[in-house]
Parts: C-alpha cells; sequence; structure tokens
C-alpha cells in the first residue's frame, strides 16, 4: 500500500478563507486542520471564527471538524467555497448561547 505525500501543514493561525458580517461585527474565518490518527491520510478540517478589531481581541468560536477531504487542495477548495449565508449559519452555532 502506497501512501500518498501529505502537503505541509497550514500555519498554526489556520489558512484565512473569509470575513463575515454577523450582528454588526466582522469576523475573520479560518481553515485549521486536525490530525486525526485512526485516519493519517485523511485532511480533517475545522472552522475557526475570530472577531475582528481591537474589541474581538481573543474572542473566538469554532466548528468542530467539518470538512473531511482525502487531500489538502480539496480541504481548502471545500472551506473557500461556503457562501457567506452558510459561513454565518455555522457561526451562529458555534457561538455560546447569550442567556
Amino acid at each position: 500500500m502506497t501512501s500518498a505525500p501529505r502537503r505541509a501543514p497550514l500555519p498554526a493561525e489556520g489558512l484565512h478563507v473569509a470575513t463575515i458580517a454577523h450582528e454588526g461585527q466582522l469576523w475573520e474565518t479560518y481553515l485549521e486542520l486536525e490530525d486525526d490518527p485512526r485516519q493519517p491520510l485523511s485532511f480533517r478540517g475545522l472552522i475557526r471564527f475570530d472577531l475582528a478589531g481591537a474589541d474581538g481581541a481573543g474572542r473566538s468560536a469554532k466548528t468542530t471538524a467539518i470538512i473531511i477531504e482525502e487531500s489538502y487542495e480539496e480541504a481548502v477548495d471545500k472551506a473557500r467555497a461556503m457562501d457567506q449565508h452558510q459561513l454565518a449559519a455555522l457561526l451562529r452555532s458555534a457561538l455560546p448561547d447569550e442567556a
């Protein structure tokens, strides 16, 4: 069995995918890849949202791994193919409830 070569991992801060607006605030959206020792040749990605600007310092939210592809390029393409509405819905689901 021949293993497919893996590309260099994304930077620690992730790959910037988009900037979206949600409830009057701008959020930077990143793709982060995580390793899965059970599937070493898959590329599992999650989406991280960071509140933009000085006011948002340290405020972020993450999805679980929602992108699972066989190549780095496919994982990046899948993340970049998400539109503003999809990303906003993911952000809403990742933010803690305001109770």
